[in-house]
Parts: C-alpha cells; structure tokens; sequence
C-alpha cells in the first residue's frame, strides 16, 4: 500500500484522533492537539528514513559507493587544513543496528556524513544565530541578529555556511533544527547550543534536516539525554548518533516524497483546525444565546434549538465545558430554575446576615468591616428575578486575609496540635488542599469548609475549600460564608473568574485587594432558591460528566487506532 493510499483510506482516524492539551489556569479545557496529524507526520518521516517510503531503483548506485567517495573528499578537506582530521570509528557491528535496511543503503555514524566549520571568537560585527533565530516550522533562519564583536554573547563561537544543518542540543525535544539556506552578510556564527553537520557533497541536507526530526533520531537522542528540567546531549554524543545513508538519487527521491506528504499534512491540519473554530464558536453563539435570554419562554425556545443539536454540538471536551460554564452563569443569573413567589425574600436574608455578622462581631469572633459603599441604579447591570436582591459581596462573607509566616514560625513535619499552613494554590489538590508545612501560629486562620481564593500569582481567582482549620499566607484569603448556602457562593465566585483576573495588578506577580473582593455586586437569590439551584446544578453536572466520559473514551479509542495503524504501517 502507498503512503498516499494509507492516507486517504484512513482519513477519518487521522483527522479525529485528537487530544486535549492542559493549559494552566482554570478549568481544564486546554488547545486540541491534532493528535492523528501527528503520528501522521511521525509515520512519514519513520518510514522515509527506513527506506519504505519510496521505491528503491536497482539503478541506483549503492550507498557503499557514496561513502568511498565521502572518505576520498574528507582526506582532501584534510589536506587542504579545512578540518581535522579524526580518529578511525570502529565497525558498526549488526546488534548497534536499529533495523535492517534496503539494499544499496548503509549504516554510519552521522560524524560520517558531515563536518563542521570550527569555532572562533568574534572580531568584528557577524549575524548570529542562536536558538530564538529558528522557525522550527519550517526548518529555517528566520530572524538572526546582527551584532558587534563587543556585544557578543559567551556563546557565539562556532562557525556556519550556506548548506549547514543546525541541531540544538539543549532541550532537544523542541526540535529547533534548521538549515542555513542563504548567504549571511556579516558573517553568521551560530550558538555554542549547536551541534554543526556541515554534509558532504553527496550528501543531501533536506534528508539530514529530516532524518534529525525523525522518531528513529528522536529515540536515540531520549536514551542518551541527561537533566530533567533542562535535557541535553553533547556534541560526542550527537555525532556517534547512527543515520541510515540511501543512495544519493534517493535520498533526493526521499525528500521530495516527505515535502508533497507534508504540504498534505498541513492541509489536513489546517481543515481540522478550520472546522474545530467553526464549531466551537457556534457551540459558544448558541449558549450567548440562553444567557441572553430575556425571559423563560426565550430561554427555552433557545434551549430547544440547542437540544436539537445536542449530539452535534457537544462532542469535545472544549464544548462540554462551555455548557458547564453557561449552566453556571445562568443558575448565578436566576435563569436555571423557577422563582417561587413562597419563598422568604433575599431582603429578608441580608437582614439576617448583617444580624450574625453584628453578633461574630460583638463575640469577637470577627473584625467589624468597614462600610460599604451604597449601591446606586446606575451599578444594577439588569433587572432581578422576582425576590433577588442586589448586594456587594463583602455583606454576605467574612473576609479573612492570609499572613506569610516566618521559617522559624513553621515547619515540615505535624507535632501534637500544629496546624496545616498552606502556601498557595501550588500545594492544592483536585479536592482539598494538601499540605506540606505545619505551624503554632494562629494569625491568619480559614475554619473547615472556609472557601480559599488564590489573590496573588499566576493562580489569581482559583478557589478551593480548606478541609480542616488551616493557617493561610498573603497569598490566599478565606471566604467565610455567613448564612448562606456556601456551595451556591462558590458558584458565585466560580462565575467570577474573569473579573478577578481583570483586576491583578502587577506583571510579575499579580494581585488582587481586599476592596476587589468586598466590592463587586453580586444577585443574591432567597435561601431556598439556593438550595434548589444546587440540587439542579448536581443533577447537570452528573449528566455533564457523563458525556465527558463518553468522549474522552470515545477520544481514546481514536488515539489507540492512530497508534495501531502508525505501527502496522512500520511493520
């Protein structure tokens, strides 16, 4: 079967295996990855540098030849002193190869097939190259500096020409492999992050460009690589990596194949990413429209036109998770169930709170608050459903803030009676907090079932609920819910999200104010619309989870058929 067959039969695995990415923030709906274009992509290369990608041509002259005439060009270069000369390489004995190659082509080490330029240090202005100069994409330059002898960096010391392949060796996984394909004026000199292949003659650079980026390269250089935050390989190691040498007429053969298979790559991956924008943003028009419903009979005349479409619509994880949020904003907006008229009234629940915040206060169980500011008509963004109340959130809580303690004033390990002391939304699990230090002092105290939200750092608006009393740092506050349902506030706060990101202040590390979060207004319904909000939203987010289930095995199933095909194709 051709390359081109394997493709179009198999289209619908290629195109429908995906994968979503986690980002960091809230929630878990990060960018798809085309999982299927992927291994796709992989396959191409995977083949290409096994020989099974195009026809071998017994015209051909076998590879061993090409090789001779390699050795004969080196000793040349060597005797004209353009590089140096290198210790013979011992026999690539038959258990160091990776996989039996077709007839005319050769294994060697890829030390074999290239050289380099040497190094120098920079004594007038040159273009230099270092890794934030690559389009990864597409294999190329794009945008090197150019820079005075004075200004140059430690690391701008080896030496590139027109043809040079560059392989970063420092994070290799990212792939910022390049060839040099014009004629830099000043001079270019490339990053010591680089390892240099400059190839032979007969040597073509688009294979070797390819050859680096195929899975075949991509194992080795995972079995050598040292570090973990910053994985590496040295230049040693990056020479003494084996490549599989085709004839030269099909190396040519080979690379052209590779750039039609994947200008086709693109082409898919740009129709899937086209179709996947087109339905999210219907999903997302769609579920505007039940919040912008003006009264019940539109909310479920929209809501109906959505059910129509459900399975339609709803076949990711981005989706679901868009209807997760609508269902929220519309139970905090008195959309997701009927008012009814027996209720007692919020007014009657703010009167209360205000009742048991007076009294927290006298048993000095709570600092007493500042006065809030009055709210005008002019704040009321829309009409309330009937028995809601406008209020400032800071009526309805208890805001605590949290303290950093000292490192004398904690430590790792419980002793009797110490308390968990929690630093920030890092140390926070999928349900509760989890704890890594341990203090006696009782500064800063969020009590069980206290609503934590994250006010500094990259975590800005994250919420959690603190299991048991915990001693909290400046970069947390305690939510302590008075005569509420605490569950329908944290829906609250939950819908929020975006507000209080808008309002961090500072780009390193920002923050929000104890006025951000005693300030916005929130719609307060009656106590026992609360309840019946969450018994509501239970039942939603039961069924939610069971078609993101569905998908995610469904997704899955896509993702094994992807990995079976790519490896039945190899084999």
């Amino acid at each position: 079967m051709t390359v081109e067959k394997l493709i179009v039969e198999n289209i619908d695995i290629w195109t429908t295996a995906l994968q979503t990415r986690s980002t960091a923030g809230r929630g878990s709906s990060g960018k798809i990855d085309l999982y299927g274009i992927k291994k796709l992509r992989e396959l191409i290369l995977e083949l290409a540098v096994r020989g099974k990608l195009v026809p071998q041509d017994p015209n051909d002259e076998p590879a061993s030849v090409l090789l001779e005439r390699i050795a004969a060009e080196k000793a040349e270069l060597v005797k004209q002193g353009k590089i140096k000369k290198q210790k013979p390489l011992p026999e690539i004995s038959d258990a160091e190869k990776p996989f039996e190659l077709p007839v005319g082509w050769g294994w060697v080490q890829i030390s074999e097939i290239g050289h380099d330029w040497g190094q120098k240090t920079p004594d007038e202005d040159f273009t230099y190259i270092d890794v934030g100069s690559i389009n990864k994409e597409y294999g190329i330059i794009e945008e090197p500096s150019i820079l005075s002898a004075k200004d140059a960096p430690s690391r701008a010391r080896k030496i590139v020409q027109k043809g040079t392949v560059i392989y970063s060796t420092v994070r290799p996984y990212l792939l910022n492999i390049a060839i040099i394909e014009s004629v830099f004026s000043p001079k270019p000199i490339a990053s010591t992050a680089f390892a240099i292949i400059h190839p032979y003659s007969e040597i073509n650079a688009n294979f070797i460009y390819y050859y680096l980026r195929s899975p075949v390269f991509i194992n080795y250089v995972e079995s050598c690589q040292t570090g973990v935050a910053y994985p590496a390989i040295n230049d040693k190691q990056f020479f003494s990596g084996m490549i599989a040498v085709p004839p030269s007429s099909e190396q040519i053969r080979i690379t052209k194949k590779i750039k039609e298979l994947m200008f086709l790559c693109d082409q898919l991956e740009q129709h899937s990413l086209t179709s996947l924008d087109a339905h999210q943003q219907l999903v997302e028009t769609l579920l505007t429209t039940l919040t912008d419903s003006q009264n019940a009979d539109e909310l479920a005349e929209n809501w109906a036109r959505i059910s129509e479409h459900f399975d339609t619509l709803f076949t990711t994880e981005t989706s679901i998770d868009a209807l997760k949020q609508t269902i929220l904003q519309l139970a905090v907006m008195g959309k997701l169930v009927p008012q009814d008229p027996n209720d007692e009234p919020a007014s009657e629940l703010l009167k209360r709170i205000t009742q048991e915040k007076a009294q927290l206060v006298k048993d000095g169980k709570m600092k007493k608050q500042k006065p809030l500011p009055p709210i005008s008509d002019e704040e009321k963004p829309s009409e309330l459903p009937i028995g809601w109340e406008w209020c400032r959130l800071g009526e309805c809580i208890n805001l605590i803030s949290g303290q950093h303690l000292r490192p004398d004033e904690y430590e790792e390990e419980c002793h009797g009676e110490m308390l968990p002391y929690i630093t920030g939304p890092a140390e926070f699990g999928l349900i509760s907090p989890t704890y890594s230090k341990f203090t006696n002092e009782k500064r800063a105290i969020a009590a069980k079932s206290d609503i934590l939200i994250t006010c500094k750092g990259a975590g800005l608006g994250k919420l959690n609920v603190a299991d048991t009393n915990i001693a909290i740092s400046r970069q947390l506050m305690a939510i302590n819910v008075i005569s509420m349902n605490s569950e329908y506030l944290k829906i609250v706060l939950d819908s929020m999200y975006g507000y209080f990101q808008s309002k961090g202040v500072g780009i390193a590390i920002p923050g929000i104010s104890r006025e951000d979060v005693m300030g916005p207004l929130i719609m307060l319904p009656p106590f026992e619309e609360q309840k019946r909000i969450m018994e509501k939203l239970y039942k939603l987010n039961f069924l939610i989870e069971d078609i993101k289930f569905r998908i995610k095995s469904a997704q899955q199933t896509q993702l094994h058929l992807a990995d079976a095909l790519t490896d039945a194709a190899i084999k």
